[in-house]
């Protein structure tokens, strides 16, 4: 049995070193709408490390929330670490990761990202196997994190013969 009452994801929370400069980047480039803002919160005694796992003293400026498209939410904060920050994680590194966001023409969005000066990792790439008929490419927000951009409008080759289909954020009610 899973986690009961399980109904998915509810919000990714990500680290900016400028909330500004990544509003910037997720209304302006990406097309997030920004949705509400939350205070700065510091803790007494050892609560930002029990309820936060970082450095007591750590302080929160700000939290942003915003709705990125059909999937979900950001929660996007900025902290003042009492004990420094570490560049992001690589995809290799434990705890690495990439946000992949779905879109319905990649060359065209390919082709925005690069309008909008944002660093785009290589060239689109055809998967195969049980992912045939999706193509792929990742990119970096202005802070160094990776992002992903995906589409299969026609669907992926495992589909065929699947008892159970990944979410589709094209076609979020199957």
């Amino acid at each position: 049995m899973g986690l009961p009452g399980l109904r998915g994801s509810d919000h990714i929370g990500v680290t900016v070193p400028d909330l500004d400069e990544a509003e910037t980047f997720l209304v302006g480039v990406l097309g997030a709408e920004p949705v509400y803002t939350l205070p700065g919160r510091s803790g007494e005694g050892d609560w930002m490390t029990r309820q936060l796992g970082v450095h007591p003293r750590t302080a929160i400026r700000e939290i942003r929330f915003y709705r990125l498209g059909m999937g979900t939410n950001l929660e996007v904060f900025a902290y003042d670490a009492a004990d420094g920050q570490a560049p992001p994680p690589r995809n290799s590194d434990i705890g690495g990761h990439h946000l992949a966001l779905y879109v319905d023409d990649l060359d065209a969005a390919v082709a925005h990202l690069r309008a909008h000066d944002v660093e785009v990792m290589g060239e689109p790439v055809s998967s195969g196997a049980a992912s045939a008929g999706q193509r792929w490419i990742y990119f970096r927000a202005p802070w160094g994190m990776q992002f992903e951009l995906v589409s299969y409008p026609q669907g992926k080759a495992y589909e065929r013969d699947a008892r159970t289909l990944l979410w589709h954020p094209a076609r979020p009610a199957e």
